[in-house]
């Protein structure tokens, strides 16, 4: 193998998370259930959460390949690049999602898995339990931003609340892995700087 090869992976995953339609073995959550009826207001509305929602899943994909990269042991780079491919999916089914809606997909996403990437390489680089521990906060604020847009989703649209649903329960599982394989507690601040990036990506997505 030659030393440029997973330098050449990660670039290669770079381009088909931002470029390239995600691929899927699960069915599309909610896709049997009949649309519901939204004003246009309400359709943008929620066009415009999945799009956060997508965004979210170009930096999970961006923090775990950074983290697999940096990544010490072979159980912990397994977990994550299984959590990798239920991310996949989720990009997958909210892209599907903003299809639907007659939304778009946020115009910042190679910035927002650039900045992601290089976040996730350096909790990877701080030891597994210092990654873990970001990945199962990450997860945490993931949930609750997702039980967020369900309280904003109207009641009628049935399909977009079955796509969240899975997806929150998908992270849910995603952290209690890392907590299960020794991730550490990150400090107050550290978290208090997760949240506050968190809010501007989701502010900016939102309407970029």
């Amino acid at each position: 193998m030659s030393l440029l090869d997973p330098f050449i992976f990660q670039v290669d995953q770079a381009l088909r998370t931002v470029f390239a339609k995600a691929p899927t073995t699960r069915p599309l959550p909610g896709a049997a259930l009949p649309e519901g009826e939204l004003t246009e207001a309400e359709r943008r509305h929620v066009a415009a959460l999945m799009r956060v929602n997508h965004v979210g899943e170009v930096c999970a994909q961006a923090l775990y390949a950074g983290q697999a990269f940096a990544a010490r042991d072979g159980a912990v780079r397994q977990a994550l690049e299984h959590a990798a491919w239920e991310e996949t999916e989720h990009l997958n089914w909210t892209e599907s999602r903003i299809a639907e809606l007659g939304g778009r997909k946020s115009l910042l996403n190679p910035l927002w898995y650039a900045g992601a990437w290089t976040m996730g390489a350096l909790a990877g680089r701080l030891g597994d339990p210092v990654s873990l521990g970001f990945l199962a906060e990450t997860e945490r604020q993931v949930e609750a931003h997702l039980d967020s847009h369900l309280s904003q989703i109207p009641q009628a649209d049935r399909r977009s609340q079955a796509i969240i649903d899975q997806m929150k329960a998908d992270e849910i599982a995603h952290a209690a892995t890392a907590i299960k394989l020794g991730a550490s507690e990150l400090p107050a601040p550290a978290k208090g700087a997760m949240k506050l990036a968190a809010r501007v990506m989701t502010g900016t997505a939102y309407w970029v």
